[in-house]
């Protein structure tokens, strides 16, 4: 037995220097956007099997992931109102897109299913600023002459949390309605003028309160309408089509972006997009890490994990209606990641 222990001790050994064992003790924390947060999740469960790295990512809203980032409590945010450059290295960040995906308005109307209700830009804003207050509106019935639409009061969910959704939403709102612009404006947060509201912290939140009060309207990730159940709108687009929230429309409108000329930390706006097939509210989510990174080992761990998921996460993405990023986008943040993500002051990539 004495003879023995010595080979147990060294198999013992040798399976905790293994790689797998070591990624085993690798946790890396996160927080931010809830616009992502469904596929995230699935990146992070397929990742911890294969590699036993976990991702521990809270949706928390995009206020929430910037304030987070800038605090150092993470080791990356996420955001879907991507910061200015100036803001980027006021804070010494890094900021690139991970996914593109749709935000759409939800409904629940008793009577009136998913996709049978027609809104275009104005009205929705319009619905949400308090000046259509009922269904039955004469502006709604315009557009929807042979829908059911109760006499019944329109209540609005919005987000209370700083919100990246709320930023790609209202600023759709401002560019299709000048009175919006003027008197709302685009923001993570805003002052919701209509009168009849009700608000919900997270894409989760907002989905909850629209599936549970009968008249109501609010706007979510489109991956949250479909786990919901909660009937959607057919709004209609720049090209003055009525269309319905899907990948291909995801995708149309995600065509005519040009990352090449995306100022420093990739910042590019997808709404209200030329073309027949585009659906008028797309946007891209973002992650920021710091680019003097304390810890050379999860820095890497964190760029592992989103390279994995460039080359892999794909179907996972799309299978959850969001557009994964073109191939040229990927090479593009790949090269930041090689020029800014630094530790001791040599590069953490590849």
């Amino acid at each position: 037995m004495k003879k023995g222990l010595p080979l147990i001790l060294a198999a013992l050994w040798l399976l905790a220097a293994a790689p797998w064992a070591q990624a085993q003790t690798v946790t890396i924390n996160a927080a931010g956007a809830s616009f992502p947060y469904p596929v995230y999740s699935q990146w992070a469960h397929k990742y911890h099997e294969l590699t036993k790295v976990k991702i521990n990512y809270q949706s928390i809203g995009s206020g929430g992931g910037i304030a987070q980032i800038k605090a150092k409590t993470v080791d990356f945010g996420g955001t879907d109102e991507p910061l200015k450059p100036a803001d980027l290295d006021q804070v010494g960040l890094i900021q690139f897109p991970t996914v593109m995906g749709g935000v759409v308005p939800v409904f629940n109307v008793p009577g009136v299913k998913a996709g049978e209700l027609k809104l275009d830009g104005p009205t929705l804003a319009a619905i949400f600023q308090g000046k259509i207050s009922k269904w039955d509106d004469p502006a709604i019935k315009k557009l929807n002459p042979d829908a059911k639409l109760p006499a019944q009061a329109i209540t609005v969910a919005h987000r209370t949390d700083g919100s990246g959704t709320t930023f790609i939403f209202t600023s759709y709102l401002a560019k299709v309605s000048p009175e919006w612009k003027e008197k709302v404006g685009a923001g993570k947060a805003v002052k919701w003028p209509a009168p009849n509201s009700i608000g919900g912290k997270g894409n989760e939140g907002v989905a909850g309160q629209v599936k549970a009060v009968n008249g109501s309207i609010g706007y979510v990730e489109y991956a949250y309408a479909l786990q919901n159940k909660i009937p959607h709108v057919s709004l209609k687009n720049q090209a003055g089509k009525f269309l319905q929230p899907d990948l291909d429309t995801f995708q149309a409108a995600a065509a005519s972006a040009d990352w090449s000329k995306a100022p420093k930390g990739f910042s590019l706006m997808l709404i209200d997009q030329p073309g027949e097939k585009s659906w008028p509210i797309v946007g891209a989510t973002y992650i920021m890490m710091h680019k003097d990174q304390p810890d050379a080992k999860k820095a890497k761990e964190v760029l592992r994990f989103f390279a994995w998921a460039y080359k892999h996460g794909g179907d996972m993405a799309k299978n959850l209606h969001y557009v994964p990023m073109p191939e040229n986008v990927v090479k593009l943040v790949e090269e930041t990641w090689k020029k800014e993500v630094k530790s001791a002051g040599a590069p953490v990539w590849p």
